[in-house]
């Protein structure tokens, strides 16, 4: 007589971290159910009720797969995590560094164009429509990250864009395509390698205005003129080898009496400014109708700053500069040659990898990575395994798949993860949730959540960025000696704004407000047809943002309190599963679980 059992289970999400330590023939999700029914009080994706017996039905890997893919995009959709699944770490990976690279300036300049003669064909002059600036430039940023299949890279550019900042608080947020040009050199290299990055940052225009190196002068002491330090200051505190003397493992060292030891004195900084000098234009404005040739001196409006600096031999400091550590560049030789050499010296300091590949495990990972997790991944800046030094590719695939990015060890410890910034967070809503966008258009000018969050892409404050790598808040995190950058942002006012920001997004189910309206280009609003069909039941709407949005992070509290809260909504039979899903969205987006990313 075949025995039926009944139960009712509560699913339980288990994470794929979980490790077996001994080898059994015969255990619940073996595969061995015969004779056994199961009753649950839920049936989500894989995990119907019978699969939670014979083995198939755990979720482990949607939920690692959400996980991944919230270190290493924009924020996954659902196909996204579902397209993972089938493939895999290497093969995804594979497949992003090979992916065709998304474009910002040809895209501002076609956004322009476009928004430029709809307002002509609404009677405007030409020269009464302001643009390009960052708006159209933004617009880009928008839809390259909401449609661009090359989420990798473009993680990468955005994360280098923290690093090599440039800042629309200042002249440059009227050049919206000059600073989409720059954008495009981060993307450019974003897989490359470190030096070439650092070489075209240097040459950049935009950098080089936003620095000073622009213009910049050799020394004339009858008149009073000596070289801007600012650039020379700022490729090595913040784009190279950081302020002190690091070990592999990014700690610093310490001098015979326990002192950190300074990488660089006011001195150093003197000797690199002589270095980057007679730096100017290398193209002229298409408004230039003055002048056949660019010159040094020429300020931004006059110059085209999507081609790079190039060299008036005339301004360079001819003279010796004497570098760290005894590197000395020779008098008179190519002025060129003594940036070339300056950066080949930067580039090759043992400081850089710990450096830079700390502050990019901040940005894909975790705030506070351990000395271990800097100095396996300084080792790979230092030698990629076939002795090329600086391979981002290299660096970017062990960051990803490094132990302590990989393994669910630090799930539970509420010091291990990151507090996932205010940007990230908005661009996972507006790539996960289905919106009505009749004309496929994603401009978003970003001013009102900027204001709000007090962050959008190339805003940071100062050339420090948004926060400082080191930055730890007040309080407990203080006392444990927990570096946690992002907490910059997290303040009273942002702290509100966001939850504003939340409810513009779920409540009123638009994204931002069209800035565009008189051309047509309406705010777009979310499609409630565009959620999944099954959506009704409490636990169902649960388990899909916690699987969208927190890679099945979700805690019992979280998860009660928004079942809780939804079962409560019975205003209309008809529209009550949507205010369900509205809510759930809402209280899943401003919860700890997805605000903090592990």
């Amino acid at each position: 007589m075949k025995n039926t059992i009944q139960l009712t289970l509560t699913l339980i999400f288990v994470l794929p971290c979980l490790l077996l330590t001994g080898q059994y023939d015969d255990y619940i999700g073996a595969g061995h159910s015969e004779g056994i029914t199961v009753t649950s009080s839920s049936q989500i994706d894989e995990a119907t009720a019978d699969n939670t017996l014979n083995g198939t039905g755990l979720i482990a890997r949607r939920a690692e797969a959400g996980r991944f893919l919230n270190q290493a995009t924009f924020g996954p959709t659902y196909e996204e995590i579902n397209a993972f699944m089938d493939m895999g770490y290497d093969a995804w990976l594979e497949e992003q560094f090979n992916m065709p690279r998304s474009e910002f300036q040809s895209l501002s300049e076609d956004i322009w164009t476009q928004a430029l003669q709809a307002y002509i064909d609404l009677g405007y002059i030409e020269d009464d429509v302001f643009g390009p600036w960052y708006a159209h430039f933004s617009y880009a940023w928008w839809t390259n990250v909401v449609q661009g299949q090359d989420q990798l890279r473009q993680r990468m550019a955005y994360a280098l864009s923290q690093i090599f900042v440039i800042s629309i608080n200042s002249d440059l947020i009227d050049h919206g395509i000059e600073i989409a040009a720059y954008y495009d050199v981060l993307a450019k290299h974003s897989f490359g390698n470190y030096r070439d990055l650092l070489f075209d940052v240097t040459m950049n225009a935009n950098m080089g205005y936003y620095l000073s190196h622009l213009n910049n002068p050799k020394e004339i002491v009858e008149e009073n003129i000596h070289p801007d330090e600012n650039y020379a200051r700022e490729i090595m505190q913040l784009f190279s080898i950081g302020l002190y003397e690091l070990n592999l493992d990014g700690t610093r060292k310490l001098d015979a009496e326990g002192n950190y030891i300074p990488t660089y004195d006011n001195n150093d900084i003197k000797q690199f400014a002589r270095v980057f000098t007679g730096l100017g234009m290398g193209a002229l404005n298409e408004n230039v109708d003055w002048t056949d040739e660019p010159f040094f001196g020429l300020n931004l409006y006059g110059g085209d700053m999507t081609f790079p600096m190039k060299m008036y031999p005339e301004y360079h400091e001819t003279g010796t500069k004497e570098l760290l550590n005894g590197f000395v560049i020779p008098a008179d030789q190519d002025p060129m040659l003594d940036i070339n050499q300056t950066i080949d010296h930067l580039f090759n300091h043992e400081n850089v990898g710990p450096f830079i590949g700390r502050q990019l495990i901040q940005r894909f990972v975790k705030s506070d990575p351990t000395p271990a997790y800097v100095a396996r991944i300084a080792t790979v800046f230092n030698d990629n395994g076939e002795g090329v030094r600086g391979d981002l590719k290299a660096v970017l695939r062990a960051i990803l798949m490094d132990e302590e990015a990989r393994s669910c060890s630090g799930l539970e410890l509420p010091t291990q993860g990151k507090l996932k910034e205010p940007l990230l967070r908005y661009t996972h809503y507006v790539r996960a949730t289905p919106f009505e966008n009749p004309l496929d258009l994603y401009w978003n000018p970003g001013f009102n959540f900027l204001e709000d969050n007090e962050q959008i892409v190339l805003a940071a404050p100062t050339v420090f960025n948004f926060y400082l790598p080191d930055h730890t808040p007040v309080g407990e995190l203080t006392m444990q000696d927990i570096t946690a950058p992002e907490f910059a942002l997290h303040n009273t006012r942002t702290a509100v704004g966001y939850l504003n920001s939340v409810n513009q997004w779920t409540v009123w189910e638009a994204p931002w407000w069209s800035w565009e309206d008189e051309i047509g280009v309406e705010t777009i609003n979310i499609n409630r047809e565009g959620f999944p069909v099954d959506l009704v039941e409490p636990e169902d709407i649960v388990h899909y943002f916690d699987m969208l949005y927190t890679g099945g992070q979700l805690t019992d509290e979280t998860r009660n309190n928004i079942r809780e809260q939804i079962v409560k909504l019975e205003w209309d039979p008809e529209e009550d599963w949507m205010y369900k899903v509205m809510l759930a969205h809402y209280l899943t987006l401003i919860s700890p679980d997805f605000v903090i990313q592990k």
